[in-house]
């Protein structure tokens, strides 16, 4: 059906890759506007974030368990997942011990569930061929910044370390679903709906980051930090993973405009 909004789609498809990023850099600000005056407590947005993870991971699981197969989800994506979810879960414990240590934890057990069924249960359906990134191009530029780059907290050093480690691993975990779904060429509902659950996850935790440097004038991005380094390179990681996503969400829309629950991402050149 030929709606406004298929035909918005369809003019942007039309402009140039220049014209498409200052079209999706104007939503974007568009959106964190609206964001900051319906939302008064932008803590708020980090807990939306770390819910719609959670959620995302359930569509996984409805999936693995219904359908009895991993096919299109990269594993090395889930175990890098599970690493940072790890972390982050021990720095939190020591310095929150709120709801956010509680998402985590339960989005941490759920995403051990999937790599336990898609290394064990449902080995056979994964296309390990496809999912060929090797995980020390992610973890190793990991490790290395987290030395170069923590933060500077009355945490023990340890604990400082691995907030920054799963800060920096969270923001390019996904690389491995991606470049799958870049080798498959295609991307099965269910998973698709799990990375669109992520691509909007991390906006929301950008969004955290943008309306607190945007309320401080500034200021806040050096509060804290090594050698004023640390907070800035916060917010690189969160636009990074954003970044990153935003592409993928434009073809789910896409898709999901045209009536398709099969996503089909483009030939690269």
């Amino acid at each position: 059906m030929w709606t406004p909004i298929a035909a918005i789609l369809a003019w942007v498809r039309r402009r140039s890759t220049k014209v498409k990023a200052l079209l999706a850099a104007a939503a974007a600000l568009c959106a964190l506007v609206a964001l900051k005056r319906m939302v008064k407590n932008p803590t708020h947005f980090f807990v939306a974030s770390e819910a719609i993870h959670f959620l995302g991971i359930l569509v996984l699981i409805y999936k693995l368990a219904t359908l009895k197969t991993c096919s299109g989800l990269s594993l090395k994506s889930q175990e890098l997942t599970a690493i940072f979810l790890a972390a982050r879960l021990v720095c939190s414990f020591f310095m929150e011990g709120d709801i956010h240590t509680v998402l985590d934890f339960l989005t941490l057990c759920s995403t051990l569930w999937v790599v336990y069924m898609m290394r064990f249960k449902l080995k056979s359906t994964y296309i390990a061929k496809l999912d060929n990134m090797p995980l020390y191009y992610v973890i190793v530029p990991c490790a290395i910044l987290t030395i170069l780059v923590n933060p500077h907290t009355s945490h023990v050093l340890p604990v400082r370390m691995l907030w920054a480690f799963a800060m920096y691993l969270e923001s390019i975990s996904v690389l491995p679903q991606l470049k799958m779904v870049q080798n498959a060429k295609i991307i099965e509902p269910f998973t698709a709906h799990y990375v669109f659950a992520l691509g909007i996850a991390r906006f929301l935790g950008f969004a955290h980051w943008i309306i607190k440097v945007y309320e401080s004038g500034g200021k806040y991005l050096f509060l804290i930090g090594s050698g004023y380094i640390w907070l800035p390179m916060m917010l690189l990681a969160e636009t990074v993973q954003t970044f990153i996503l935003a592409d993928f969400c434009y073809y789910y829309v896409k898709g999901l405009m045209d009536g398709r629950l099969i996503i089909y991402m483009p030939l690269k050149h």
